[in-house]
């Protein structure tokens, strides 16, 4: 900024002011400064406490378990997801039907809920057997003999995000102009192939993102399999104050370690969405 010489005479120019963010600039910084003075000198959070137990071997169990499920969910999921979404864009009524059914009953459900019907599925299936339908069974079993707190909490997340990833793939799927599946049957490519070779490679632009995001959802959300229950870091923090009675250090730790968890898969989305939206622009 400075002074410009014109025929007219001098133009000194002046900068636009912006109070309104100075304003908010203040504001935010007057905000975090009393969180940071609430860190430090709150004697409720008990940070002692926290670096007690924040890798004993209780919780380094439920953080294990944790882990895993979010594995098994995300896996389960998007593979029935894939499955699920193939059915939804069926020229078969049936499939279409059946695919829209399931994603209507398990979006439309509470997953606490379904997880709570899980937990006790033993009460709707007494035995499974294998035999022919409808007909004589061959081979029978009690469903609790065979059945495990940790087979109800992955099967309830996993069937739930399969609802999810089927509308996240048909999605990506969707996007993909038409004409690219109609090029890959000239040149005499099957329908499998097609969809694995075209299609499947540059929907996963679109899909990437949102399935980023539903893992990192799925990490969170197992800490509803209390409803089982099964132990995992929520429900092991929840053992432990329940004998000690330090609630709030006990959760603060909990989510010391979803932070952590969750900032690892954060990493690894950016670089699967990198690598997928190479090419394209911003």
């Amino acid at each position: 900024m400075g002074e410009t010489e014109t025929r007219t005479g001098t133009i000194k120019a002046v900068p636009v002011r912006h109070p309104g963010r100075w304003v908010a600039a203040v504001a935010v910084a007057v905000l975090a400064a009393m969180l940071v003075n609430n860190l430090v000198t709150n004697e409720a959070y008990n940070w002692a406490e926290q670096l007690k137990y924040l890798f004993a071997p209780a919780v380094l169990e439920g953080v294990r378990n944790t882990i895993w499920l979010t594995v098994a969910a995300m896996i389960g999921g998007v593979l029935l997801g894939i499955v699920l979404a193939l059915m939804r864009l069926s020229a078969n009524p049936l499939l279409r039907g059946a695919a829209w059914i399931y994603v209507w009953v398990f979006r439309g459900t509470p997953l606490f809920t379904q997880l709570l019907i899980w937990g006790n599925i033993g009460a709707l299936f007494p035995t499974l057997g294998l035999g022919i339908p409808f007909g004589p069974e061959f081979v029978t079993a009690q469903t609790n003999a065979l059945y495990s707190a940790a087979a109800a909490a992955a099967l309830g997340l996993l069937f739930n995000e399969a609802a999810y990833m089927a509308e996240i793939v048909r999605g990506g799927i969707q996007s993909v102009d038409t004409g690219q599946q109609e090029a890959a049957s000239a040149l005499g490519l099957t329908r499998s192939q097609t969809l694995r070779r075209i299609i499947l490679p540059q929907a996963m632009r679109v899909i990437a993102p949102p399935t980023g995001n539903e893992a990192i959802s799925m990490l969170k959300n197992t800490a509803l399999v209390a409803a089982v229950p099964y132990t995992e870091l929520t429900f092991t923090v929840q053992n432990i104050y329940s004998h000690t009675y330090q609630i709030i250090p006990m959760l603060v730790m909990a989510c010391v370690w979803y932070l952590f968890l969750s900032s690892l898969m954060m990493i690894g989305q950016h670089y699967l969405e990198r690598h997928y939206g190479k090419g394209y622009a911003r």
